[in-house]
């Protein structure tokens, strides 16, 4: 009982580093994934020096675990921040990382289809938008359910760095204290959050197959 307030608050602060670092991280990945697929040899935008920059720079990133990439990304987090302590400062790396995760999910478009719309001639930017993206897009709605998890996964990592959430409420109120009732309860909620996600990913990625 005493608990609870704070309970509601991790759970507020758990839910505001998700959302803003999958609609920031999101958007970042989506034009980092149309970039490297699109300047690939033979693609729309064929580019060798913009894709070798790229994917040397996202084959670095990917390897390094998210704890890790936390603490490097400190010096750069309180220059941008102006802290490494707290929901700003964990909400920086998570939208970092969370780049390379979509650009990974981003499924390749058959070719035939975008050279048909080029023989048709629409534009390439046309072809991103009308074309490249509509079609991998029941593809990343499921990305994007893997991705949430992921990210809930980080946030829940970003309580040693005092990110708040509910992975600080589990190690300071559950794990620290020997409250196993605590822990469970902050373990309880990130599974249920990420079963209704994956529900409603699921159900809005069937529909779109349907299409």
């Amino acid at each position: 009982t005493v608990l609870r307030p704070l309970l509601f608050e991790s759970i507020g602060q758990t839910l505001e580093m998700v959302l803003v670092t999958m609609i920031v991280g999101g958007i970042l990945g989506l034009i980092l994934g149309v970039v490297l697929y699109g300047t690939r040899p033979g693609n729309l935008f064929e580019n060798a020096v913009v894709y070798r920059i790229l994917d040397v720079i996202v084959n670095i990133i990917r390897p390094i675990p998210f704890i890790i990439f936390l603490a490097a990304m400190q010096p750069l987090t309180i220059k941008v921040i102006g802290t490494s302590i707290g929901t700003a400062a964990a909400i920086f790396p998570m939208t970092m990382a969370t780049s390379r995760l979509v650009e990974q999910n981003l499924v390749p478009v058959d070719s035939g289809v975008i050279e048909a719309a080029r023989a048709m001639g629409a534009s390439k930017f046309t072809i991103v938008r009308t074309v490249l993206i509509p079609e991998a897009l029941a593809p990343l709605i499921l990305a994007y359910a893997f991705l949430f998890i992921g990210v809930l996964d980080m946030s829940a990592m970003a309580g040693y760095i005092g990110g708040g959430g509910l992975g600080n409420f589990a190690i300071a109120y559950g794990y620290q204290k020997f409250d196993q009732t605590v822990t469970w309860t902050a373990v309880i909620i990130m599974i249920v959050l990420v079963q209704v996600v994956q529900g409603v990913a699921n159900a809005i990625a069937k529909h779109l197959l349907k299409r």
